[in-house]
């Protein structure tokens, strides 16, 4: 065996031979993928984590040190504030690491509302039992210093008939227990979106308020920081209030501090774990592109970013790859990307669904994508808000935009794939797809010129209005509809968000490791045309590429459709008008 007189070899090598041709001639047949999972546990290698907790002795994820120490500053200012960010953001991640970083000097009470039942919260005295339940693991399963005194009382207030039982009683043992304890006490509660629909638990925000005002205006002791995390905003919470309350409008945890902390993983913590990833597997990566390129594609969004490194480290090797130095590329990237944008799994499920629900905002969003319209942010539109709250949409500059570039070429191929034009594009983008791929590559000029063709088939050259209409509002759909078949499975396409206007797009393929920049915009003349012929060789500069395509949509009847070359320096653009 080749590895036989070495001593210093990383055991991926090991797993990369087992599974190739070279152990396969020696007499052996290839090992199940498990046998993977055990040679890594048995070199203790870590993993890429895209569920629940991830845990640094086991996965390889972004430093969160610096990030909680941001955190542990409000906790030592005696703040309560809510951890509110979208579904797999790493809010538990977080908090546990927090809860570590905490354990020395305070008490530490961190539970969840994960496993909760429908029936575990309906009533004040269930809800009391429950709570009751989770603090006394706490002390059973976590170790947690809890005093007998009140563990007897918890485990009276479980044994007792629940409408029997205020939740003002368990609040009062809370408050007798942390006023004769030496450490400052922090409450944590994970998952509480489990029951903000519930007026029980807005009555139980009630109480932490009061203790807080307490504490603030009297010197009291109670909880010295209370936090909640969650997808829901619990802040701003109005539901649920009985009928004789209605008249309310703010959730009692309007006492909270806002919580402006960055969740998202930069660009330099990507690259640490990157390094981290490296150290063990020496696959020759350059981490600092990669981090940049996972970066670009998902704007930090924690799920993403380890689903790309997972589906890489996993996944690639040796169905697309020949091995990890090949895979971790930016062309790994690129099919990584691809396979996430295509995939079923639950945080696609979830926010698709959200979508779904709210049709005027979804109509906003199939604005900002297929027609280049820009959307003011509105911060009290409960549509806008919700969306942003569950991940969906970001504030840029006071407009709203899509999260990430991961989701938004998701949401391209579902409004692409509802688009009233679908079945006439795609049918002849289709029929023709063999002819637009030769060797791998895309012949985009082809592309171009077949649409240019199938146009002059289904528009309605003698309303000038619709002409107009058309150019302006639906040709960037129609010409993203045509290419969608052609690239599907094999490449995905991206929108630059700075040229992405009424005016002017620019559509960057990626396809079989390869770039694509075609500019689309309105046609208003010679001397504009000029301007974007600059702006798409500056493009071109950026990626290293010497060609690039145009395709304009045109309602002056003297301007002659097709395609045609133009050279500028050592670039060479095609340039197609519709």
């Amino acid at each position: 065996m080749r590895f036989a007189s070495q001593t210093n070899f990383c055991m991926r090598e090991l797993c990369d031979l087992i599974c190739s041709d070279e152990w396969a001639v020696t007499g052996y047949h290839r090992i199940p993928d498990d046998c993977f999972t055990g040679l890594r546990k048995e070199k203790n290698l870590k993993v890429f984590n895209t569920t629940a907790v991830c845990i640094p002795e086991k996965h390889y994820m972004v430093d969160l040190s610096e990030r909680v120490k941001e955190i542990k500053e409000l906790v030592d200012a005696g703040k309560y504030f809510t951890i509110n960010r979208a579904r797999q953001y790493g809010k538990t991640t977080t908090i546990n690491a927090l809860a570590l970083a905490l354990q020395n000097e305070c008490l530490v009470l961190n539970i969840s509302f994960e496993g909760l039942t429908e029936g575990g919260a309906q009533t004040e005295g269930e809800f009391t039992q429950t709570l009751s339940r989770l603090v006394m693991d706490q002390h059973e399963f976590y170790g947690v210093a809890i005093p007998d005194k009140i563990i007897n009382t918890l485990e009276e207030y479980d044994k007792r008939e629940s409408n029997k039982l205020k939740m003002d009683e368990l609040y009062r043992t809370f408050r007798r227990w942390i006023a004769h304890n030496d450490k400052p006490v922090i409450l944590m509660i994970d998952e509480v979106d489990k029951v903000t629909n519930n007026q029980v638990f807005i009555d139980f925000l009630g109480l932490l308020r009061d203790g807080y005002i307490a504490r603030e205006a009297w010197g009291i002791k109670t909880f010295q920081s209370v936090i909640l995390a969650g997808v829901t905003d619990v802040k701003h919470l109005k539901g649920m209030i009985r009928p004789e309350r209605e008249h309310e409008e703010n959730s009692p945890w309007n006492i909270a501090a806002d919580f402006t902390i960055d969740m998202s993983l930069s660009e330099t913590g990507i690259e640490g774990m990157l390094k981290d990833y490296e150290a063990d597997h020496q696959t020759g990566m350059n981490t600092a592109a990669i981090a940049r390129q996972i970066r670009e594609y998902t704007n930090g969004y924690p799920f993403l970013v380890s689903r790309i490194c997972q589906l890489i480290d996993e996944r690639m090797v040796p169905e697309t790859f020949k091995d990890l130095s090949s895979a971790w590329t930016a062309e790994g990237v690129e099919t990584a990307v691809k396979f996430i944008v295509t995939e079923d799994n639950t945080l696609f499920d979830s926010i698709m669904g959200k979508l779904r629900t709210m049709p005027r905002l979804r109509g906003q969003i199939r604005k900002i994508l297929m027609e280049g319209e820009t959307i003011a942010t509105l911060p009290d539109d409960d549509e806008q808000k919700q969306l942003r709250m569950y991940g969906f949409i970001v504030n840029s500059h006071n407009t709203v935009v899509v999260a990430n570039r991961i989701f938004e070429m998701r949401l391209y191929n579902y409004f692409i794939g509802e688009s009233r034009f679908a079945e006439e594009l795609r049918g002849d983008a289709l029929d023709h797809r063999p002819e637009f791929i030769k060797g791998g590559e895309l012949n985009v000029p082809l592309i171009m010129e077949r649409f240019i063709e199938t146009q002059k088939f289904i528009r309605n050259l003698d309303d000038q209005q619709a002409e107009k209409r058309f150019l302006e509002e639906e040709g960037r759909e129609k010409f993203l509809t045509y290419l969608s078949p052609i690239i599907n499975g094999v490449g995905t396409f991206s929108v630059e968000e700075q040229t992405r206007d009424r005016k002017r797009t620019d559509v960057v393929i990626h396809y079989r490791g390869k770039r694509y920049i075609i500019e689309m915009k309105i046609w208003h003349g010679a001397n504009r045309n000029k301007d974007g012929e600059k702006q798409i060789i500056g493009y071109l500069e950026r990626f290293g590429l010497k060609t690039g395509y145009m395709l304009s949509f045109s309602f002056n009847k003297n301007k002659e459709p097709g395609v045609h070359e133009v050279r500028i320096a050592d670039k060479l653009l095609y340039e197609g008008v519709v």
